[in-house]
């Protein structure tokens, strides 16, 4: 599949949700893939790879969209990153960050992002409020993530885009050996019409079905993605899974 190298921004007129039910309609199960550079559990996972070229050999699968992560410390990223995937394909790109400010969404929209993630532990309910209205605002869809039902409550009246559940445990970086079963025991708490995705410990098109069995719309997957010998199979293994799954 060919690709074209946009400017940042340009040529993702869809969004990420938009995306995501495209591939529902297409019989195809929503994927998200992921170009992380490195975990603290899993160490180095790039490997050498130049990112564009990976976030190009994932678009050439029916994925939804990419996912880039930006934070330095614990995951290696960059904003720089963030433009380079960005430019390099045509899809919606996911930021994932700590992100806690109006800078930070600023800076999403001028890398070329098409949503951004928002971490319900990490921010009071007056915070998320504010940074949902800026995310729309700079046109920016939110995903919201929770990882208990404590959570989920917290953020039930917001008006945000997509709903998150991680699997495993931000707080302390992933470190967790948590698997989708967090999803299922959580996906029956979500409200509204909002899309949901599960988010990590996905490591194969079983847990991507048991993710979509439980009310996902769509699995985000990031290490098993990036360890896999061949990242196009992988990924295809997961969208073959199907819609309805």
């Amino acid at each position: 599949m060919t690709q074209t190298t946009l400017p940042p921004g340009e040529g993702r007129s869809v969004s990420l949700s938009a995306s995501i039910r495209s591939r529902q309609i297409e019989g195809i199960f929503p994927v998200i893939s992921e170009i992380k550079v490195r975990s603290d559990k899993e160490g180095d996972l790039l490997r050498g790879r130049d990112p564009a070229a990976l976030a190009r050999e994932m678009a050439g699968c029916p994925v939804a969209g990419i996912s880039v992560v930006t934070e330095p410390t614990h995951f290696g990223g960059s904003m720089d990153l963030l433009t380079t995937v960005a430019a390099a394909v045509p899809l919606p790109v996911l930021h994932k960050d700590f992100i806690t400010s109006k800078r930070q969404i600023d800076e999403s929209a001028a890398a070329g992002a098409a949503a951004i993630l928002l971490i319900t532990a990490m921010l009071e309910i007056d915070q998320l409020a504010r940074l949902i209205d800026y995310g729309r605002e700079r046109g920016l869809e939110t995903l919201v993530e929770a990882h208990d039902r404590k959570e989920m409550e917290k953020i039930r009246q917001l008006p945000f885009d997509l709903m998150g559940i991680n699997n495993r445990d931000i707080t302390i970086f992933e470190i967790d050996d948590s698997d989708v079963g967090r999803t299922e025991d959580l996906a029956r708490f979500r409200t509204g019409d909002r899309l949901l995705i599960s988010e990590s410990a996905i490591s194969s098109a079983k847990d991507a079905k048991r993710a979509g069995a439980s009310g996902a719309d769509a699995v985000l997957v990031g290490t098993a993605a990036l360890k896999a010998s061949s990242v196009q199979k992988f990924l295809y293994e997961l969208t073959a899974v199907g819609w309805p799954p």
